[in-house]
């Protein structure tokens, strides 16, 4: 009988996807969106509230939440039943980008299978991104070495062509308001495209900056993809982004997606990465049209 797969965050659907076990799954996140066929497969988690409308109004909301020890999604414990899963695929890393590792496992007891595996990721550095690929496909009796390798040598790739060039000083911008700067993985990526991280380190988590502390900084290039947004929801609230801009007159400043790019710890990191070396190092790169320039 074929294993049922329930992925509760788009990044793991896209492992999930690419080790060949997109036919295995069964139930996804709400936010899970690539591949596209996913779309319209059972969803089986929900946002518990309205989280505001600007970046400033879903912080404060989040906030509020967390401080009432309230979670900001959950799973619908019904429809998790409806599919019948053997594997869970979610993480613990972050409770404001997916449910929380906890209510996964409290809403998987109530299905009553002793059998039930819970993979569960939990990605700082990008080489954990490849470590949860693997656990995903052994989960799944499937490879994943075949793609990693593919990965590997793209980003390998990339660093070659960047060997001994000069380093831009880079900010990348994970929220708008507050501004919070990128960090976990996002480091790697800079160093990679041949650029100099500003403010974070590998594995550091994300830390805010008031506009006074932000405005003494003096990048080069500055990459602003807030968590969860595309181009037009970041560009929806194109007063901030101007405003940020304008910190930092002589530096270039682009606006790329954020939700379907680096956040996302799945594959598609090597697309971030490809990203990333068109906004810092043109000469080399060309331009990106999953690039806008601010």
């Amino acid at each position: 009988m074929r294993m049922r797969v329930v992925s509760l965050l788009p990044s793991a659907t896209e492992h999930v996807c690419a080790v060949g076990g997109r036919d295995l799954l069964v139930g996804v996140s709400h936010e899970c969106d690539f591949p596209s066929d996913v779309i319209g497969l059972p969803v089986l988690t929900r946002c518990r509230t309205s989280l505001g409308r600007d970046s400033l109004a879903i912080d404060q909301s989040i906030r509020n939440l967390l401080t009432r020890a309230v979670a900001v999604y959950e799973v619908d414990v019904d429809a998790l039943a409806a599919v019948r899963p053997d594997v869970i695929v979610t993480q613990d890393l972050c409770d404001v980008c997916a449910v929380s590792y906890d209510d996964v496992c409290a809403a998987a007891r109530t299905l009553g299978n002793p059998d039930l595996r819970i993979v569960n990721l939990h990605p700082t550095r990008l080489a954990d991104i490849w470590s949860d690929l693997r656990a995903v496909g052994e989960a799944l009796g499937l490879s994943a070495e075949s793609a990693i390798s593919e990965y590997t040598a793209r980003i390998e790739a990339i660093s070659a062509r960047v060997a001994g060039l000069a380093r831009p000083r880079v900010l990348t911008i994970e929220w708008l308001a507050p501004a919070m700067i990128g960090g976990t993985w996002m480091p790697e990526l800079v160093v990679l495209a041949g650029g100099e991280p500003l403010v974070t380190k590998p594995g550091d988590h994300a830390p805010t900056m008031a506009d006074e502390a932000l405005a003494a900084l003096d990048p080069e290039v500055v990459l602003i993809k807030p968590c969860g947004f595309d181009i037009a929801r970041t560009l929806a609230e194109r007063p901030r982004v101007e405003a940020i801009a304008a910190m930092f007159p002589r530096a270039r400043t682009f606006v790329a997606d954020g939700n379907a790019y680096f956040n996302r710890p799945g594959p598609r990191i090597v697309e971030s990465l490809e990203i990333m070396a068109a906004a810092v190092h043109p000469e080399v790169f060309g331009e990106d049209t999953r690039l806008v320039r601010v």
